[in-house]
């Protein structure tokens, strides 16, 4: 029950009406703290790694500890690699374990979107239990090594949203619908409910067949987090958020203890803040109870 892919995990929460928080760590401090949090509130989680920490760590020895966590874990855990633009190095995670994968080709036309969304898919099916995820239109902000501006940002079409899941296969579905990856410039972003809760009618109004993906979740206000729970986000990604915990909580431990050469409080230190990140989360989710 442990080890799942992407598809088992958010389909579960839209079919219970909430969502599941997808969390980008990028060492192992944070993967034990996701883990420990996710597992003292009963939660299901999807552990996220971009490309470049993917890179720098090793696929390898990620998916090593991601499975000495989750074999032991009360929960059901997936590993999860987001917005990759290489069709060969999501093939290579999914080759060393990644149980979920993420084709990110929005940025392509329509139909190359659809080709390389669709020869993932059929790798991934292919090569056992992994769920692929795909996305149409763009989410601004910086996510990795892909930077998306304003201007270049696209809002999901969704007409095209029924087609592109229909042709590719996808499993898990992230349509842009305004939000931004990053800090938010504005306190009020324009986040077009409407269009989410349109595309999940369209493509789940008789039974979850593709759960929906919210990108961009750092910043957002909580009554936005709830009504796009509300609207049929089944999977929030959370990166920003959780930089900002290690970063912070490095600083302020290194601030109050500069005579203090112990690097196993201050990693300890940087576990606790983002366990209580994580714990947030999960209550504005309400995924807690639903492992």
């Amino acid at each position: 029950m442990s080890i799942v892919n992407g598809k088992e995990i958010t389909q579960r929460a839209a079919e219970g009406k909430y969502a599941v928080g997808a969390f980008n760590i990028t060492n192992l401090i944070q993967m034990e703290a996701v883990v420990e949090a996710a597992t003292d509130r009963k939660s299901p989680l999807i552990i996220q790694t971009s490309v470049t920490p993917s890179k720098f760590l090793g696929r390898d020895v990620l998916v090593a500890i991601y499975r000495t966590l989750a074999e032991v874990a009360p929960i059901p855990i997936c590993l999860h690699l987001d917005h990759c633009t290489d069709v060969e190095y999501v093939k290579r995670c999914a080759d060393a374990g990644y149980t979920s994968v993420m084709i990110d080709a929005s940025k392509q036309d329509f139909e190359e979107n659809i080709r390389q969304t669709r020869e993932l898919v059929d790798y991934s099916h292919n090569l056992g239990d992994i769920s692929v995820e795909g996305e149409l239109g763009t989410v601004s902000g910086t996510e990795d090594q892909i930077k998306v501006t304003e201007d270049e940002a696209a809002l999901c079409n969704p007409d095209q949203a029924v087609e592109f899941v229909e042709r590719s296969g996808v499993d898990i579905f992230a349509p842009a619908i305004g939000t931004a990856h990053g800090l938010y410039k504005t306190a009020n972003p324009k986040v077009h409910f409407d269009r989410l809760e349109r595309i999940n009618q369209l493509l789940n109004g008789n039974g979850c067949k593709v759960p929906l993906v919210v990108h961009g979740g750092s910043g957002l206000a909580p009554e936005t987090v709830k009504r796009l729970v509300a609207v049929g986000g089944a999977k929030f990604n959370v990166s920003t958020d959780l930089k900002h915990s290690l970063i912070d909580a490095t600083y302020s431990h290194i601030s109050e203890h500069r005579e203090q050469y112990n690097p196993g409080k201050m990693d300890l230190a940087v576990k606790d803040a983002t366990k209580a990140t994580v714990n947030g989360w999960i209550d504005l989710l309400g995924s807690e109870g639903e492992a």
